[in-house]
């Protein structure tokens, strides 16, 4: 199976009350425990690429090795992967047409700090663009708070998506999903210690009683097990009061109209967590073979728990 587009894979999430993980991707490692995750939880997958992925392991050879997954996929489970790519967080027309010329089957138009109108046209643009060439485009309406990659918005700037706007978006600029912003952040610190972290579920209901049937996402949607947090701050780390979503909200918004889910604060927690403690363990290995492939290891078993446990996409593929 070549790669393909998000569009199949949510109509089923939708319908099957679960959700797509949309995993982010840097390296060989990251890509491979990802995949190797899917492919035994015959889950379908969600591979994105951002802006600052981009800049750090270049277009081509990212590209080059989720072909590679697709290839091994098939050659080694026996059947064909569903494998969309996409472009996290694109912010301009220009990335997000590279990324569709590059091979990219979908891509993210963040155009949510910029006006309503502005928004619109900006989105829109990229639509006809990325349908010309058979690609889906996600937009975004609501702007989360939180660090991470080419992200930076503070607290005071951030704001939930209203509802009364999201179906006159969707039909004006075409988009095929939609990001929302109902309490999810970006990066490992997503709320104060003490708090008590809650989704904004009316909100999401009330999208969805406008949008019926209509794909919705979640960004900033990492859970920052607190296993992580303190294997690194065990070993050299400094990560006081790192807290994410908890996952039996995530799982709900799952059940509902969010049939994709964004990750990658995790990703990057289980591989430093599992690097820091082996470097400390064995002081004297300088092999990055040596202690990749169990951070590899720990990439893979994060992503199944998050498949089976959070998503409920596993056997979906």
């Amino acid at each position: 199976m070549p790669i393909v587009t998000s569009k199949e894979m949510f109509e089923k999430a939708y319908k099957g009350g679960y959700a797509i993980g949309a995993f982010n991707v840097n390296n060989m490692e990251i890509i491979q425990g990802i995949t190797e995750a899917a492919i035994e939880q015959r889950a379908p997958l969600i591979l994105q690429v951002s802006k600052g992925a981009r800049s750090y392991a270049k277009h081509v050879y990212l590209m080059k090795l989720i072909e590679a997954a697709v290839e091994d996929a098939e050659q080694s489970a026996g059947f064909a992967l569903p494998i969309c790519v996409h472009l996290d967080h694109g912010d301009s027309f220009e990335i997000c047409k590279s990324c569709i010329d590059g091979g990219f089957t979908s891509v993210m138009i963040d155009a949510s700090s910029k006006s309503f109108e502005d928004n619109i046209a900006l989105t829109k643009q990229v639509v006809q663009y990325a349908h010309d060439h058979g690609v889906v485009v996600e937009a975004e309406l609501g702007t989360l708070a939180g660090v991470e990659d080419e992200v930076n918005v503070s607290a005071e700037d951030s704001s939930y998506t209203r509802a009364e706007d999201v179906q006159e978006f969707v039909e004006r600029t075409g988009c095929d999903s939609l990001a929302i912003a109902i309490g999810t952040s970006h990066g490992a610190y997503k709320f104060k210690p003490g708090t008590d972290p809650k989704l904004r579920f009316d909100i999401l209901e009330d999208v969805s009683r406008r949008l019926p049937g209509f794909p919705i996402v979640l960004h900033g949607s990492s859970s920052v097990p607190q296993e992580f947090v303190q294997k690194i701050n065990a070993n050299g780390g400094n990560m006081p009061g790192a807290i994410g979503i908890p996952e039996e909200q995530l799982r709900k918004a799952a059940e509902m109209a969010v049939c994709k889910i964004n990750i990658d604060s995790d990703l990057r927690l289980a591989m430093t967590a599992c690097i820091r403690e082996y470097f400390n363990a064995h002081p004297d290995h300088f092999d990055p073979r040596q202690y990749l492939k169990p951070a590899r290891v720990a990439i893979k078993d994060m992503v199944a728990h998050k498949l089976i446990n959070v998503l409920g996409c596993n056997g979906k593929a």
